[in-house]
Formats: C-alpha cells, structure tokens, sequence
C-alpha cells in the first residue's frame, strides 16, 4: 500500500505549485494509484472541511491569501529597522499575514500609519509571508508640472508646456535633482504657495531632451488636454472605498469564470464561462456567463469620482503608460477581476443554439471570484495542445468549453456578415532607457476573437435588454459611409482590378466580397485600408441607429466600465431597470444623456488622437538613426502635395514630396488616386510597391520625409523621356478590371 502523505505535506506542495492544484496533480506528485486514491480524497476533503482548502470544481486553493494588489498600512519599524504593514481587506478565517514593506530608492519615506496601495509577491521561508512595492501612497496627490528646466544661480525654474501655463515654478537648488539647463522634468508642488511670489515645485523625475523617447507620451497627453492628474478629493474618495459584500447579490462564486487579457495588462475588467447545456430542446448548444466589474458600485452619480470619470470619459494607452479613467485604488484593485478574490459584478446569463444565435439572457448583479488569471498566448497553448501550469487545471472544464462555444459563435458570424477586415497592430516595444526597442506586428490568435465574439454577444445583450425594458442609455453607433466615400473605394477598386457592387443598398457583405477579391493578392493591405478610410467614425448617442460595420441592429458598450465612461452609464441603466439598488441612472444622467454621449464621443477621439501622434513620434525618433536607409513599401495615399508611403517593416507613414518625382509636371487625378508625369506619361498610384530613401525625421513632430526611388522595381527617370504635351492617360489596372467583367458576362450567357 502506497504511504497517504500528511496534511502538511499536502497543504506545502499546493503552496509551492500553485499551478498543478488538482487531486490528478497531488496523486502524482505523491505516486498515488488505483485504489489508494480514495483515501487521498478523503484527506482533501478534510482539508476543505477544516477551511485549509477550498475547492473550486477539480482543483483546490488555499482561501487565505491576499490579493496581488491591495491597501495596506504601515506599522512602527521593528528592531531591525525594517518597514511591516498589515492588510486592511483580510478576508481569511486565520491571522491575517505578515507583509513586509521593501522599498526602492527615490520612492518617498513611510511611517507608521500611512496607507499605501502595493503590488504583493508571496515569499517562502520567510518570517513574512508577503513582500510589498509600493503603487502610490494613499491621501498623497501632490500637483505635478511638466515642462522645461531652465538652470539658475539658486536653482532654477521650469516652464510648463502646457499652452494655457502662464506661470514659471521656482525650484531650489536641493530640489532641482540634478536637473540639467533644457531638460524635460516631471515635478511635484513643494509646499503650500505663498502670497507673493511664484509657486514652489521639486523635480521628481527627468525626462531628458524635450525630443527623446520618454517625454513623447507626456507631451501628447499635455498638448491634447488629457487630465492626467486626479484631484485630491477624487483620490480621497477612491481611498475610502470597501469592497463590496454578496449582500442582495447572486453568489457566482462557485463557477469557474476566468479573465483572459494581454500578459502585461493592468487591470481585469471581465470575465467568461461556458458549458455545454443540458436543455435537449437546445441539442448542440451552450451556456455563456460574461461577468464585468460592477464600476458603479464605487462610482456613484454625482460623486466625485463621477464628475472626473465623465469628465475623462476613458482611459487613453501608449507605450509607456496609461492615463486611467479611474484611481488606481479602483481600477487595479477593487474594481479589478482579480484570481480567487471576491468581486463584486454585474453578470449575464446567455443561452445560444449549435449556430451561435442567441436564444435568451438574463442579467445579475452578483460577486464572483476568479478561478484563474490567463494571458491570450496560455490559453492558446492550451487549446493548441501544448497547456502550461496555470492553464492546464482549466483546460477540459473551462478553457476547451470556451472554444467550443466560440467555434458556434464564429458560425452566426459568418451568416451575419460583419465587417471582416484584416489589418495588422503595431505593437512597440521600449528599452529600459525608454527607447524604441522594436516594432512588431501583434498577432491575432483565436484566443483574441473569442474574447471579441463573448463580448459583442453581451454588448447586444444589454443593448436589447434596456431597449425592452423601454430605459435610456447610451448606444454605441456606426453608420454606413456616405457616397462620395463609396464612390473613392470603388475607384480603388477598379485600379486595382477589382469591383464592388453599385446600384443596391451598401451591406457588410459586398464590402466583404471585395475584401475577398483582394485576398492574398499584393493589393490586399490597399484594399483593407482603403475600406477603412471610406468607413465612417462610430459615436455614442442615446438615439437607436444601429452598427453598420458589425452588422447588428442594437449595441451598446457593456464591457468596459474600468476605461470607458459610456459602460458605466449602461451599467447604471441596467441596475435601475431591474431595481438593484439606488445607485442606478439618476435623473440628471437622463436629463444629459445627449450632452455627455457628445462628449465621451471627444474624449474618444482626443485620446486616438493623442495616441496616434505618440506613435508616430516614437516611430520617427526610431527610424531618425537610420536616416540614408532604403526601405520597401507600399503607396498608401496620393494628394496633390505628393505621395503618402507606408513602409513594410514597422508601418511607418511618410511623405514624399511632389518636388522629389522629377523635374517634369505630375497631374492629379483625385477620382482615380493617381499623378501622372506631363513628360513620361509615369502613372503613379495607390497600393503600387516602391522603394524608398528616409531623408528627413522629425521625432518633435513624428514627420517621415521620403526619396522615391523606384516604382514597382522601375527606377524613377529610367523610363524614356516623351515631347511635351498632353499626358497619355492609361490605366492598365481599370482596362484589365473591364476586360475580366466581359469575359464573365461572356461565359455566364454560354451556359
């Protein structure tokens, strides 16, 4: 008979795997076999019955643990000097754990009292139980300065870059950080101003030249109005929140939902589930839970955390940083999905056929905990046959039910025939020194778009519920594009040898036909950006007119309440429609609906804006080394100013001037996108592949300036030279598009 190990023995192996925590996984570890492992169980299920574990279907956790972000306060130094600070949520049965606080240099000095919201690693073989980093100190927001150094005999001063700034700040000298004359800093407010004089600010960070890499995002967000600084009675009120207790709430915390986000994400706003259902009506089908972070327990309208959430109306992304919608207190941790960590939710129930088509939802407000944290690349391993630690406990009862419902899902998709275009995301990646360390293109798994389809499904849902239900919300909008747009594309088209349908009402699915066409073809990026362009700006609006680009009659934004306000505002509309509280729409969040649909549209497009110009800055300051390089691309725009040029290998926009195509007269055809030579009869156009000469870059500006080298491997001026006179005005791509339109015609009547 094989040896039972002891419950110790059982509960230090779980602690030290964390990932293999099934009974499968404890059998092994201990080579448990055949019958022997009835008396294994029965051990586990005293562990469980003593509260050491708690068992979440298959596996077992440990329920007394700590969230990996959480509020703590900091207790008197030991006798060793050494920082310890207690939890201030526990909810363990035992002692609650000891944590030590382990700072970095030029973080600000602790004492006994302060709150802190930190980031937590568990340690082994320690007196201490957790190590902590500190996120930000709670109840300190002193008012931050961005702007330029200019050194002095007593230390200097620093001029805003804000254009609205018309006050210098005084810096001493032991303030300054070794700040030298035109550097870019980051400083805080030193002291109260006084009644005379300028105010007094301390650097606390430098961001070097004003051009460099590390100030790219900073001078984005000033010069676009991106409040990046909280308010002292936001960060307050952030600070005093509890976490939410079941309450009147549907405990969901025995289903097995997971988050799955990129593997550096911040914060975890959903969650999925789906299982097989047992209904014999619904032979084939399944069950999906969305589970979101319930915002609007925390956010209440009015509050001030409201006020600035509305006024932000999302959180904006670069490279380097994030600028939230909310304090870190609510969006990385309270209101963060976090593993096996109650959470409060608002949640729906979907039923769907073998066919993806949804049959019902329903929606609750509930608190769940998660049964596992995952990135994209782990679950897609998994499914893909090749399951890592944190995966593989999940695979057959969560993640391998996921796809299963996803493959239903991409059936309806394709039946409804949203927008299928395929363009690929840059992704940069900075150094430690905040340079561009590389530019890759993201890769677009399937773990991806069965995150994307759960969440269209219940974005449709919420958007239907309150239209039954006859409640006012905020619906996400995209119209179809306007003619004069069509009518672009389809000379695109045609120049490149393709047609889209004329005559009928515009559907996704004609757009997809021509995407089709273009497939695998070398016009494919052309056509797929070229279709982007002609789409029109989708917008918020409490007025119902649908989605053109997803195909879908009703939508609304659901999912996202941590980074945009609009969910928040569904959200509130779903709570009042089904009386879960009073912290429902108000009646002022009625009254201004419009105005603040209005203005969430902006904000929107302020940070795409804003982080469109960061991109392209820290595009040129990478490409500004490689100033004389050739590189191969694609025309991706003609105007009568020149031709705008995609570059293969990171995406890069530039500019070649009409001045660098030679010393004869180029014509612009704007219908055609094209110029054509008054000499050569050169005809140059969208989508053509050409090799160009980087001559200038501007990271100031994010500015490519282009050599045009040659054109479809023609050199410029290697064609023969002609009379002055009129340009021959061909269009061999048209001709052959005509031509191949015949030859169908033909074939169809002889058959």
């Amino acid at each position: 008979m094989t040896r039972i190990p002891s419950k110790t023995e059982i509960l230090d192996w779980i602690a030290e795997n964390p990932g293999q925590t099934s009974k499968r996984d404890i059998a092994k570890a201990f080579g448990i076999k055949g019958a022997d492992r009835i008396d294994l169980k029965r051990v586990l299920k005293q562990l469980e019955d003593e509260g050491h574990l708690e068992k979440r279907r298959k596996t077992y956790r440990d329920p007394e643990k700590l969230p990996p972000v959480t509020v703590l306060q900091v207790l008197a130094p030991d006798a060793n000097g050494d920082l310890y600070a207690k939890p201030l949520e526990w909810h363990g049965e035992g002692p609650e754990p000891r944590v030590l606080f382990v700072a970095r240099k030029a973080e600000p000095a602790l004492g006994e009292g302060d709150r802190i919201l930190a980031r937590l690693q568990e340690v082994r073989g320690e007196e201490h139980q957790y190590e902590a980093r500190l996120i930000r100190k709670i109840g300190a927001n002193p008012k931050r300065i961005l702007g330029v150094f200019r050194k002095g005999a007593e230390g200097g001063r620093i001029v805003p870059i804000d254009k609205g700034a018309d006050k210098e700040w005084v810096v001493g000298r032991d303030a300054a950080h070794g700040a030298k004359d035109g550097e870019l800093v980051e400083a805080e407010q030193a002291g109260p101003r006084g009644r005379m004089g300028l105010p007094k600010a301390r650097v606390v960070e430098r961001l070097g030249d004003p051009t460099a890499p590390r100030a790219v995002s900073l001078i984005a967000i000033h010069q676009h109005g991106i409040p990046d600084e909280f308010p002292d009675d936001v960060i307050a009120e952030a600070d005093r929140a509890k976490p939410a207790g079941l309450g009147a709430r549907e405990d969901l915390r025995e289903l097995p939902l997971i988050t799955i986000d990129p593997a550096d994400a911040r914060d975890r706003d959903d969650a999925v589930l789906a299982m097989p259902d047992d209904d014999p009506k619904n032979e084939g089908g399944h069950i999906l839970w969305v589970a979101i972070a319930d915002v609007a327990h925390y956010v209440t309208p009015g509050s001030a955390l409201d006020r600035e959430a509305r006024k932000r109306g999302n959180s904006s992304y670069f490279p380097d940083r994030v600028v939230p919608m909310l304090p870190d207190r609510l969006s990385g941790d309270l209101c963060s999905l976090h593993e096996g960590v109650p959470r409060a939710c608002i949640a729906v129930r979907m039923k769907i056929d073998a066919h993806g088509h949804k049959l019902s939802h329903r929606f609750t407000r509930g608190l769940m905990a998660s049964a596992g944290a995952l990135a994209y690349e782990e679950v897609q391993a998994a499914q893909d046959g090749k399951p890592g630690e944190k995966a593989e406990p999940l695979l057959e009862d969560v993640i391998r039910p996921l796809y299963a419902a996803y493959g239903a899902l991409t059936r309806a998709r394709e039946s409804r025939q949203p927008l299928d275009l395929d363009l690929p995301e840059r992704r940069i990646e900075l150094g430690e020194d905040g340079h561009v360390a590389s530019v890759k293109f993201r890769d677009r798994l399937d773990a991806h778009r069965l995150i994307e389809e759960f969440m269209v499904l219940a974005n449709v849902a919420a958007a239907e519920e309150l239209t039954r239900l006859r409640r006012p919300l905020i619906f996400r909008v995209h119209e179809e594009p306007p003619p004069e747009k069509l009518d672009a594309l389809r000379e695109v088209a045609a120049a490149s040898g393709f047609t889209l349908a004329k005559g009928q009402v515009l559907q996704t699915r004609h757009l997809n036909d021509l995407l089709d066409q273009a497939m695998g073809t070398e016009f494919s990026e052309l056509i797929n950006l070229s279709t982007l362009r002609s789409m029109t700006q989708a917008y918020y609006t409490p007025e119902h007119f649908g989605h053109f680009g997803l195909a879908l009659r009703s939508y609304a934004h659901f999912t996202s309440p941590i980074r945009r306000y609009a969910d928040l505002i569904v959200h509130r509309a779903l709570i009042t429609a089904h009386g879960w509280g009073k912290d429902g729409l108000s009646s002022e969040d009625i009254d201004t609906l419009e105005a603040t649909a209005q203005h969430i549209s902006e904000t929107e497009r302020r940070s795409m804006a804003a982080e469109r110009d960061t991109t392209d800055r820290y595009l040129a300051a990478y490409l500004s080394e490689r100033v004389g390089n050739e590189f191969t691309g694609r025309i991706s725009g003609i105007a009568r100013f020149g031709v705008f040029v995609t570059l293969d290998e990171t995406g890069a926009d530039g500019l070649v001037p009409i001045r660098e195509l030679g010393n004869e007269y180029f014509h612009h055809d704007r219908e055609a996108q094209t110029l054509m030579g008054a000499d050569t009869g050169r005809e140059i156009g969208i989508g053509q592949r050409v090799t160009v000469r980087l001559a200038e870059a501007v990271p100031v500006t994010g500015g490519l300036t282009f050599e045009l080298l040659s054109v479809e491997d023609q050199p410029m001026g290697a064609r023969p030279r002609r009379k002055p006179g009129k340009p021959v005005r061909r269009k061999p791509a048209r001709a052959k598009a005509r031509t191949d339109k015949a030859r169908r015609k033909v074939q169809r009547k002889s058959r």
